[in-house]
């Protein structure tokens, strides 16, 4: 059996982190099978999609590297992958549906249901529709139409017995039927529901292996009901555990930004985001930017694989020790039975981490080509960037070495960007370690001629020649480190002077010390 599974979105939100976790162990499942992986657009509900958002789900999983087999942009042999434009499959689905006594038109009105799902409330028991307004024969339906009675489609539920199936996570499931509603299946407008669609789709472009989320797990008995009616081969299914909130069992949501804002390190990655946002000039909202959306770490600077190795082992893994996997590796090790049943917590911190670490790990050249849209965005550097430009940043990138964590980190270091005249210098820095330090700006001047007149202009040549400085006039060493920084950054903090020293060159780093005496 060639193993099929998709990854159904709705065009109704964007890429949820939690979602990207659930493609990701549909990507890895039939990949190592040598299997299909599709992509397909549940746009049934017209009224809640969100055109833009199709377009950042689609793009998210590109740069993620998660690349679908069949459906948008690809299509395949069972097109079209979008729902709203497969109703005539529906259609079919319901008739048959409805020719085999599985189905029937309900005539009910909205009230009268609610009047139903009342009387049951006061009674203490389970609503279930007694179908008084079934029209089970063509008579009954002439009759409520002469009504101008308006009509849909449900599913003539089982009243007895019970629905069971295994889960390759959950392990043997059970339902009983008499739990189970009449649900709808077409709309008075003749549009079609999710639960049909889904099943009906499922089964027309192949699919094996149904994993979702375990919030679908409920769905599993009418969708099985709807499936064996039309006499479908029932996929294999596994329900995944949610990904839970920072700190908590719930699941993770875009509507609780305000609540995750709370925890210091949701809050620090949010800060993060918005600081390098503010920096390239970006426009954001916080529908789209923040971290349970996965277009937040493509727009920071993120590694795809970093997301990927963090998102597997959310609920997944392989032994009690190995973190570190490439999507390669994962496909290789990846199995349904290692998926741990209980929701995962999303740590912000251990993101960060393995980020981190991957950053670590980047080759020089693939780190300078990640951050050169982060400063051209900027507006630090041209566009296309001066041939220089690359061993320049280059240098810039390995002297900042872990301070980058995410592309856009390299921002921070405008400094370096600036000219001379441009440079901007913090006031309180200023007033605080040079214009209110007598012997701060006697350090500076005197030391401005050690660089001027110093035979080379290199990090082993200078550091030795600052010693003997320092200990010749008898003052600290961080007087005069805290004077030359201010100077020639213009900010408390930062790299070491010396790789300031080498970046900017001589006549850059004695101008900006000028410019700075100048002030005094």
């Amino acid at each position: 059996m060639t193993i099929r599974t998709r990854f159904a979105p709705s065009p109704t939100g964007y890429l949820h982190i939690g979602g990207v976790r659930t493609a990701l162990f549909n990507y890895l499942l039939a990949k190592q099978a040598g299997g299909q992986f599709l992509l397909r657009i549940d746009d049934t509900d017209q009224n809640r999609n969100v055109e833009a958002a199709l377009q950042p789900i689609l793009d998210g999983f590109k740069w993620l590297g998660l690349n679908w087999d069949e459906g948008p942009e690809v299509n395949g042999p069972f097109a079209p992958y979008f729902q709203s434009q497969r109703l005539e499959h529906y259609q079919a689905a319901v008739e048959k549906l409805l020719a085999s006594g599985h189905a029937y038109f309900d005539f009910a009105k909205p009230e009268e249901i609610e009047s139903q799902k009342e009387q049951a409330k006061k009674e203490g028991k389970a609503f279930i529709y007694d179908r008084a307004f079934m029209a089970d024969t063509p008579e009954k339906r002439a009759a409520f139409e002469a009504e101008g009675r308006p009509f849909a489609v449900r599913l003539k539920m089982p009243r007895v017995g019970q629905c069971q199936f295994h889960d390759l996570v959950r392990g043997d499931c059970s339902f009983e039927w008499s739990d189970e509603q009449d649900h709808v299946v077409q709309r008075s407008d003749g549009t079609c529901l999710y639960h049909l669609a889904s099943v009906v789709d499922d089964h027309d472009f192949q699919i094996t292996h149904v994993v979702r989320a375990v919030e679908h797990l409920p769905n599993t008995a009418r969708q099985i009901f709807i499936a064996e009616s039309l006499g479908y081969v029932l996929p294999i299914f596994a329900h995944l555990p949610y990904v839970a909130e920072p700190g908590g069992t719930a699941k993770l949501s875009k509507r609780k930004l305000d609540k995750y804002l709370k925890q210091k390190d949701f809050a620090a990655l949010c800060q993060m985001g918005d600081t390098i946002a503010q920096r390239a000039n970006m426009q954001v909202s916080k529908e789209t930017f923040n971290p349970v959306v996965v277009d937040f770490y493509r727009e920071t600077g993120f590694l795809p694989g970093a997301v990927l190795n963090y998102l597997l082992l959310l609920g997944w893994s392989l032994d009690d020790s190995t973190e570190h996997f490439t999507l390669e590796d994962a496909v290789k090790h990846f199995s349904l039975a290692r998926v741990n049943k209980a929701p995962a917590s999303f740590d912000p911190q251990k993101l960060v981490a393995f980020q981190t670490r991957w950053m670590n790990n980047l080759d020089l050249k693939k780190k300078v080509a990640m951050v050169l849209p982060f400063l051209q965005k900027a507006g630090f550097v041209s566009e296309p960037a001066p041939c220089e430009m690359a061993d320049r940043l280059g240098r810039i990138v390995q002297a900042a070495g872990d301070r980058i964590k995410v592309a856009g980190d390299i921002l921070q270091f405008d400094e370096l960007f600036a000219t001379a005249e441009s440079l901007a210098i913090d006031e309180e820095t200023f007033q605080k370690r040079l214009a209110k330090d007598a012997s701060a700006i006697s350090a500076l001047r005197d030391f401005r001629e050690v660089l001027a007149s110093a035979e080379t202009f290199t990090h082993e040549s200078l550091e030795p020649q600052l010693k003997q400085f320092v200990e010749e006039r008898g003052i600290k060493l961080g007087t005069c480190i805290n004077a030359l920084r201010v100077a020639v950054t213009g900010k408390a903090n930062g790299l070491g002077i010396f790789d300031y020293f080498e970046i900017l060159g001589r006549a850059e780093t004695l101008e900006r010390i000028d410019r700075c005496l100048a002030k005094l």
